[in-house]
């Protein structure tokens, strides 16, 4: 017994409470005996539950991993014989990677893996040239609870607005990310990638007050040296 219960038995509150306990479930057996059943199956019935999740977490990340395997295996080299796992060009390995993302999706969407896999979904189907149902999954991932992983589908679903001459949504949504940053995406990249979209709009001043300000704010990390870059070279 530990010294925690102990106190709590030299308690007359506790005491009195525990006798009290004690006189009820003598006086009703049979309803306590009955409630216990019910209880345990109540029990079993959570811990199944929590078996089944367990068990379909591990096959969900199994399944994932599989796919982000698929997505990352070496593209062959010009003129080599053909090998398995390698793919001959960037565009049948997202094909096959995409397939494989799609049916995690369709399988574990209600697991956080789904949200991941809506992501690399997205990111594969921008790959392949497939605007519509690129935007489709990546507006599912930008949903995900976990900041990180909205953010970074926020901020594809920003570069594939920018590509389809939706530029305004595009700003919206690197506004977002410079003002909610995550671990995934800092506040000097999202003002890194809209400072460029500026430049590619030929806003010149927008673009090198941003890029000063990435610089001065994160003058020791990669983003201030980019930013530094730019402005030099512009």
């Amino acid at each position: 017994m530990d010294t925690q219960t102990r106190r709590a038995l030299k308690n007359d509150k506790f005491t009195q409470a525990a006798v009290s306990s004690a006189s009820w479930i003598g006086e009703h057996k049979t309803s306590i005996v009955r409630w216990a059943i019910t209880a345990g199956a109540i029990v079993v019935l959570v811990v199944g539950g929590l078996t089944y999740g367990v068990v379909r977490s591990s096959a969900a990340n199994a399944a994932l991993s599989a796919a982000l395997d698929v997505y990352t295996s070496p593209l062959a080299q010009p003129g080599a014989p053909p090998e398995p796992g390698v793919y001959a060009t960037a565009a049948d390995r997202a094909k096959e990677a995409n397939r494989e993302f799609v049916t995690v999706t369709h399988d574990f969407g209600w697991l956080p893996v789904g949200s991941k896999a809506h992501y690399f979904a997205g990111v594969t189907y921008m790959d392949m040239g497939q605007n519509g149902p690129a935007e489709t999954e990546l507006k599912a991932a930008s949903h995900s609870w976990n900041p990180d992983l909205a953010n970074l589908a926020k901020l594809a679903l920003a570069g594939l607005y920018h590509q389809t001459s939706r530029d305004n949504e595009a700003i919206d949504l690197y506004n977002e990310l410079a003002a909610k940053p995550s671990t995934t995406v800092s506040a000097p990249v999202a003002q890194l990638d809209l400072a460029d979209l500026y430049a590619s709009e030929g806003k010149q001043d927008q673009a090198r007050a941003l890029w000063a300000k990435v610089r001065d704010a994160d003058k020791d990390g990669a983003a201030g040296e980019i930013a530094a870059q730019k402005l030099a070279a512009k």
